[in-house]
């Protein structure tokens, strides 16, 4: 008896080991939803820029045409250890010059890298998950023209569990945002268009909300601020309990990095609004007009 509840003991790890393999599995997407879609440059760039591409790849202390030069490098302190970059430039070797469509696609919206193998959270997956296929196949085609550097990606620099990355798998399945965090019926397009722009594209939750011990942004205190990531300051609350700002300033903010008060945005905030100005009058008073809708957290 001692010995074949052994086996059926073992053989219950073994099962369980294999559902928590499978479960956990970089899970990719259909190429099929990019079929029939015509790349746009043009309206690739614009989406490069929503989403900050350049800001995070560029090299440490690029200015002006260099930060087209994606050779990465930049480093980023969390409370998980230190994040790196990587080159995404189009050098065919050390960068993503030879990448499909659905290979770039499986990247930027399922966070899995072309050997199939899960990229860390850092890479904020979690939110261009919501890009639309048009948006990533523009992308795509506006990466293609960007100068290429044969700089080598660094790895991260983070303590040894976390160097598996299999676990990130689960940290999918039980944290992995799915659908609109201000999801109200009543929403205008402009509303709408700034709900996808901040959400997804700009990835404001990423550095606004706060997050829990397993690194998780808490969505229900959505853009409400809290210690920056680095451990050094803190990210402010822009749901309307803090950012008691007009439309218009907002936008103006988006647009110039100015405050109301004649303060300006300083840090990586100072590359978003660079970004931001780059895009077209109505997409900051659309994001705005979101920033009005989202609920208001003390």
């Amino acid at each position: 008896m001692m010995g074949s509840a052994r086996y059926a003991l073992i053989g219950a790890v073994l099962v369980a080991g294999a559902v928590g393999w499978w479960v956990t599995r970089p899970v990719q997407i259909n190429p099929a939803v990019f079929a029939g879609l015509s790349p746009d440059p043009a309206r690739g760039e614009a989406v490069y820029h929503a989403a900050g591409c350049g800001s995070c790849h560029m090299a440490p202390g690029a200015a002006e045409e260099a930060r087209l030069v994606l050779s990465g490098g930049q480093q980023f302190e969390t409370p998980f250890g230190v994040f790196v970059a990587p080159n995404i430039s189009t050098d065919p070797v050390h960068g993503i010059g030879g990448w499909t469509v659905p290979m770039l696609a499986n990247a930027v919206m399922a966070g899995v890298s072309p050997e199939g193998a899960h990229y860390y959270p850092a890479f904020p997956w979690d939110s261009y998950r919501g890009m639309t296929p048009q948006d990533l196949v523009d992308l795509h085609a506006w990466l293609a023209t960007l100068p290429a550097s044969a700089a080598p990606s660094l790895p991260h620099e983070l303590p040894w569990p976390l160097q598996f990355r299999r676990g990130i798998g689960a940290w999918k399945l039980a944290f992995g945002r799915l659908g609109w965090v201000v999801d109200a019926p009543d929403l205008t397009e402009a509303e709408r268009r700034g709900r996808y722009l901040a959400e997804v594209l700009g990835h404001c939750g990423e550095c606004h909300t706060p997050r829990g011990i397993t690194g998780a942004p808490d969505t229900g205190r959505w853009l409400a601020g809290g210690p920056d990531a680095s451990g050094k300051g803190r990210v402010p609350n822009i749901t309307p309990a803090a950012l008691d700002w007009s439309v218009e300033e907002i936008a103006a903010y988006l647009t110039t990095g100015f405050t109301p008060d004649y303060d300006s945005a300083g840090g990586h905030m100072a590359l978003v609004v660079a970004n931001f100005a780059r895009l077209p009058d109505s997409d900051r008073a659309a994001v705005a007009a979101y920033l009005k809708r989202v609920a208001p957290v003390k």
